[in-house]
């Protein structure tokens, strides 16, 4: 993705025509980007698939004590985990309806030591409510495939699914 302005200035394109096909940065303002510690590392984040608009309550709230001391806990003893991190999209917008807002925020680990999968898991949050959900990677997989109406796979089944 190039930066906007970028796109204005050496191809010659106009704001109005960049937001036909892509978000700008206006329309992630207010979004959580706090794991980052600097301006650009900020904006690198930037893209649409990269970041959604979650509640501020729950980002300031039970999703950073997941995300800052959770997660933490859980990855003591891994020598690597992999984390993927999604959204459900919902019913509303923002932006001129140009972003999504999600309805349920999630999170799946995997926790390696050496090059074998050790354990796994999950959390999922309603994006209106201050409570995050933990479950076994199987549980998460199986509340995915009923949010997304389709079968969800995550980790390659090659996690611990409990």
């Amino acid at each position: 993705m190039e930066r906007d302005w970028i796109l204005i200035e050496q191809h010659k394109f106009t704001l109005d025509q960049i937001k036909q096909s892509q978000a700008v940065p206006a329309d992630y303002k207010g979004c959580p980007c706090g794991h980052m510690d600097n301006k650009e590392s900020k904006k690198s984040t930037y893209t649409l698939t990269n970041v959604v608009p979650q509640n501020s309550s729950l980002n300031d709230g039970q999703w950073k004590v997941y995300e800052r001391k959770t997660m933490i806990e859980m990855t003591k003893g891994c020598t690597t985990t992999y984390v993927v991190t999604g959204a459900v999209p919902g019913e509303n917008y923002i932006s001129n309806k140009r972003v999504n807002v999600p309805s349920h925020i999630w999170s799946a680990a995997c926790c390696l030591v050496g090059t074998e999968p050790r354990k796994a898991w999950g959390a999922i949050a309603e994006n209106d409510k201050n409570k995050v959900e933990e479950l076994s990677l199987g549980e998460l997989e199986k509340r995915l495939t009923d949010l997304y109406k389709g079968e969800v796979t995550l980790f390659n089944n090659t996690c611990p699914q409990k």
